[in-house]
């Protein structure tokens, strides 16, 4: 009998694990923007690419449902969210009142290891910026974003982490619909300034720098829509 439990127990955590690791690439895929607003997420054609059941995908469609990546509409399925410019407003208005505490957290717990990781992760953003290609873009967009949720980590608060990766997430899902340029819309010093602000201990330089850096990556935000890719194209299987 308790055989099988166990045996049952594995099957529920291979299934939850198969459905994380779904979630994990179709969100991949939104955030890096191979997955267009609107885009319709076929159970059967997921189900086909990852071989699961349609009950394994339909758990991770509600996993990035539950994160706003993904709307479910009944008897349509489920598709990429689209966010209207009410909802893109309101992310970027979310994102300066939490990096705003996330810089005060921050400031308090950095360490010269600490200032090492950024200055690694500000290379990175450059040396994708003087890339070609949309892979380069895609790449620097998500660079961008890590410098934010870095700077999540190093605040030490688990709560506002978790937030902050669902607003990078939406911010990019916003940034595929309405961007002007299809790049990070992030300065090209305007993460290092901020950097330099809090290595000096100075929040409140940091902290009015975090909000102009906010201020230009909404200010790129326009009404045009991104090219829609197929779902096999966009996860590359």
């Amino acid at each position: 009998m308790s055989l099988k439990v166990t045996s049952h127990r594995q099957l529920d955590q291979n299934q939850e694990d198969r459905a994380r690791a779904i979630r994990d690439a179709l969100r991949d895929a939104i955030v890096d923007r191979r997955l267009a607003p609107g885009t319709k997420l076929s159970e059967a054609e997921v189900g086909t690419l990852f071989d699961v059941s349609r009950t394994v995908v339909r758990d991770a469609l509600q996993m990035l449902a539950f994160e706003g990546l993904v709307r479910t509409e009944r008897n349509r399925g489920a598709f990429v969210s689209n966010p209207s410019t009410e909802e893109a407003r309101q992310v970027f208005a979310s994102r300066r009142l939490i990096e705003a505490g996330i810089i005060a957290a921050a400031a308090e717990r950095l360490t010269p290891a600490d200032i090492a990781l950024f200055r690694e992760q500000l290379h990175e953003e450059e040396r994708h910026r003087n890339e070609r290609g949309a892979s380069a873009r895609r790449a620097e967009i998500k660079a961008s974003g890590d410098f934010h949720l870095l700077l999540a980590r190093v605040a030490g608060n688990a709560v506002l982490g978790k937030f902050m990766d669902e607003l990078v997430a939406r911010s990019s899902l916003v940034i595929a619909l309405y961007g002007r340029t299809g790049v990070s819309s992030c300065g090209h010093d305007e993460h290092g300034d901020i950097l330099d602000a809090l290595e000096k201990g100075d929040i409140a330089r940091a902290t009015h720098l975090m909000m102009h850096h906010i201020d230009h990556i909404e200010a790129d935000l326009d009404l045009a829509l991104s090219e829609t890719r197929t779902l096999k194209d966009a996860l590359a299987l």
